[in-house]
């Protein structure tokens, strides 16, 4: 899935080119090209493809930076379970064959990528055709909890009934718990075999399609008729902007369809810039994005990136107050890694001049 606007990460990430598409990692590549590469190997089954589910506008950077991808082109973004809908029920496909489910913009460990193709095989063989009692349930990959963030989802396993499948901690999941408070944050850190949600998912694809059906039937129901008439367009202005957690995977836990799969594999959203910067190499930064109109002290030693005239800038702040005209970010205490920063500019404005 190649949606989202990163707008966490402006004034880098625009709506011309957000952050699937940006040169952001330090090879060079985008985290689109770096999620398909990831998949290659992973030796799911004899007929694996690859489809990227992505709004009309920015196909032609998918097509550019991915050209050996299926295309499926969503007419506007109408969140996850829209996408994976649409994805679901693409004519010609085989209703038992498996589907992963991707972010194109999280980045893993290049050093366990090995390691994450390795889990998608075992959680494909051991759990999405069957598991914990359920004929055909639908597989999370939980994500190791290394930190009490507030910036992500959780899922909560019933621990009782773990198992060792095939080199993997499993688990039936109890629920689904989204973006909690500092606090809440604090105690489900300490809570046995929680897991962040990555928003990465395996199932056979009738699974996902029956569950559709039974939890978010108006979703299902509008891509059906979209495909069917010709008309995606339309269907897809009519359809309610969900995601695929609270319109599916939340009531399919609470009706016990759930398996939750534990990965360590050194994920990250890269949805910030302080995890971007630790990504690049400049661990420990704190600050993020000024909005047009609000104000923000700074100190020396801070830096502010602005996309002005002449395009993307660094500039080494002064103790004061700034109040931009275009959201801006600012990173505190970042000067000493300026030349980390300035590179990432570099090749995003590369990157913007030739498209």
């Amino acid at each position: 899935m190649a949606g989202g606007g990163g707008t966490r990460l402006r004034p880098v990430s625009t709506a011309q080119r957000p952050k699937p598409f940006l040169p952001l990692l330090p090879e060079g590549e985008t985290l689109l090209q770096r999620t398909v590469a990831r998949l290659r190997g992973a030796e799911l089954g004899t007929d694996t493809r690859i489809s990227v589910v992505v709004s009309a506008g920015w196909a032609p950077l998918v097509a550019a930076q991915v050209p050996d991808v299926q295309l499926v082109i969503e007419p506007e973004g109408r969140n996850t379970a829209a996408a994976i809908a649409l994805a679901a029920l693409q004519p010609g496909a085989d209703p038992d064959g498996l589907m992963v489910v991707l972010p194109a913009d999280h980045r893993i460990d290049p050093a366990r990528e090995g390691l994450f193709r390795s889990v998608l095989r075992d959680a494909a063989s051991g759990l999405a055709t069957g598991s914990f009692g359920i004929a055909s349930p639908l597989v999370t990959l939980g994500v190791q909890v290394t930190r009490p963030a507030t910036e992500y989802g959780y899922l909560r396993p019933v621990v009782a009934r773990r198992e060792r499948v095939l080199g993997m901690d499993a688990y039936p999941l109890e629920a689904f718990e989204e973006k909690p408070a500092a606090n809440r944050a604090r105690v489900l850190q300490t809570m046995p075999g929680v897991a962040w949600n990555a928003g990465m998912f395996l199932w056979r694809r009738q699974a996902i399609i029956d569950a559709l059906d039974r939890f978010a039937p108006e979703v299902a129901q509008g891509v059906r008729h979209g495909l069917a008439s010709g008309d995606i367009a339309t269907a897809y202005a009519a359809l309610p902007s969900r995601s695929i957690d609270y319109a599916v995977m939340e009531p399919a836990a609470a009706a016990g369809l759930v398996v939750m799969a534990a990965l360590d594999v050194g994920w990250t959203d890269v949805g910030t810039w302080p995890a971007l910067l630790e990504v690049l190499g400049a661990p420990g930064i704190d600050g993020g994005v000024i909005e047009a109109g609000a104000s923000a002290a700074t100190a020396d030693g801070d830096l502010v990136i602005i996309h002005g005239p002449a395009g993307l800038a660094a500039r080494e702040a002064a103790e004061g107050t700034i109040t931009p005209d275009e959201p801006i970010a600012l990173l505190r205490g970042a000067r000493p890694y300026l030349p980390v920063v300035q590179a990432l500019l570099d090749r995003c404005a590369a990157a913007e001049t030739r498209s």
